[in-house]
């Protein structure tokens, strides 16, 4: 059975590094020696769930919160071995019971599988380079 709850630190914190990091360089952005401590306090100041069966941590999610208008979902991540059993969609469930009066968007490099949980897709996401570097 899988437990959704909030993330805390003190519980969850060296389990989901760990799980990003058996995901490889996908999930290494956040890993690097440079990036690691701000990604930790992000974490704490984030919407942050994460997902349990038994003692094992196999998932989480996390969002920004616009002062109660808009959640920006930024990550959301299932273990490999746990995938195919819905936890992505209880993670995501979980934001959406917890906030219901805001209007829930999801950062997305995988827009099939948000299509599939039927997600509506708006617009698309640009990233702006900073010229003066």
């Amino acid at each position: 059975m899988v437990e959704i709850r909030k993330y805390n630190r003190n519980r969850d914190q060296d389990l989901l590094i760990e799980l990003m990091k058996r995901e490889g360089d996908d999930w290494s952005c956040y890993l690097n020696a440079k990036t690691l401590p701000k990604y930790l306090i992000v974490l704490d100041t984030s919407i942050t769930y994460v997902a349990y069966e038994e003692e094992s941590l196999c998932g989480y999610v996390r969002g920004i919160d616009d002062y109660g208008i808009y959640i920006y979902l930024c990550d959301l991540l299932v273990d490999k071995k746990y995938r195919g059993r819905a936890i992505g969609k209880k993670l995501m469930e979980a934001v959406l019971d917890d906030f219901p009066d805001s209007i829930v968007y999801v950062m997305s490099d995988v827009d099939e599988y948000y299509q599939k949980l039927g997600f509506i897709k708006e617009g698309s996401v640009f990233r702006v380079m900073n010229s003066n570097k």
